[in-house]
């Protein structure tokens, strides 16, 4: 049987656990507070954008703001968004599943973000392309991404969508198809007051140009959306992870603290027994 002071101190470990895990989970709460006003970024400044992009635009197909003289690599780049580090879920391997189920090396190229996601790689035994860090603070810089991703004439993100708190949803989309999907919710919203064309205004240096700064400035919005969408998704995860874990932590420290006094009780018996043997003995040797 186990000694009641192993089971003290197995307890007390338990009872530290409880404390870091509710300490995680009120971290995460907060920070989900501070991420959903990132996530609801007005799309006024999109919308504006778009209504120019579209007047002046002469070509059919989304560039990426890559310029209308360049050659794209004739391939698809995945850009997987993935958290930092560990303490979320399951979340990042149901992205990995996701995306392995898509994946095909010769027609596809990797760019991930996010340390945890490069390690699920890895143990995966598939390389990636390219590896940016999250930042850890609130501002993201993506231009290093949008850089990346204009060599390309295809590009595709996996990225978690926050549904609710209990929910976290996969999405897999294609980058020119869900800035032509906004455009549209964008067209609905604006109202066209100037035509804006070659004619009625003036264009440095070309309107090519013009086209590629905002195509470029569209794909920032949306990669930024992306990436605190996944945030909040992966708080909400580890917000999840965390009351479990103090759920079970809880549990396990009760059931601990009830062995404890089932094995203190049980030595304090075994010494009165022993008590009361010895007595006996001692009563019997001066019988005789």
């Amino acid at each position: 049987m186990r000694r009641p002071l192993e089971i003290k101190a197995e307890e007390q470990s338990m009872r530290t656990i409880v404390s870091l895990t509710s300490a995680l989970e009120s971290l995460s709460s907060m920070k989900i507070m501070q991420t959903k006003n990132k996530v609801t970024i007005s799309n006024q400044f999109f919308s504006e954008v778009w209504n120019i992009y579209k007047q002046i635009r002469v070509d059919v197909m989304f560039n990426f703001g890559r310029g209308y003289d360049k050659v794209a690599i004739d391939k698809e780049v995945l850009i997987l968004i993935t958290a930092p580090s560990g303490l979320t879920g399951d979340i990042d391997q149901r992205l990995i599943r996701e995306f392995r189920q898509y994946y095909n090396p010769e027609r596809h190229d990797i760019i991930i973000l996010g340390h945890h996601g490069a390690l699920q790689l890895k143990q995966a035994h598939i390389d990636y392309d390219q590896y940016f860090d999250l930042p850890k603070k609130d501002y993201v810089n993506v231009d290093p991404l949008i850089a990346s991703i204009k060599k390309y004439a295809r590009s595709r993100v996996f990225y978690q969508d926050y549904v609710s708190l209990s929910q976290q949803a996969i999405k897999s989309l294609d980058i020119s198809d869900a800035i032509s999907a906004m455009g549209k919710v964008a067209d609905l919203e604006t109202v066209e007051t100037d035509k804006i064309t070659e004619k009625t205004y003036i264009f440095e240096p070309s309107a090519y140009a013009v086209a590629a700064y905002l195509e470029t400035a569209m794909v920032r919005l949306m990669l930024t959306q992306f990436i605190y969408d996944s945030r909040l998704a992966q708080l909400a995860s580890r917000f999840r992870a965390m009351t479990a874990a103090k759920e079970r932590s809880i549990e396990t420290a009760n059931d601990l603290h009830t062995q404890y006094s089932r094995a203190k009780r049980a030595v304090v018996d075994v010494r009165l027994k022993e008590s009361l043997a010895g007595l006996k003995k001692i009563r019997a040797g001066g019988e005789t």
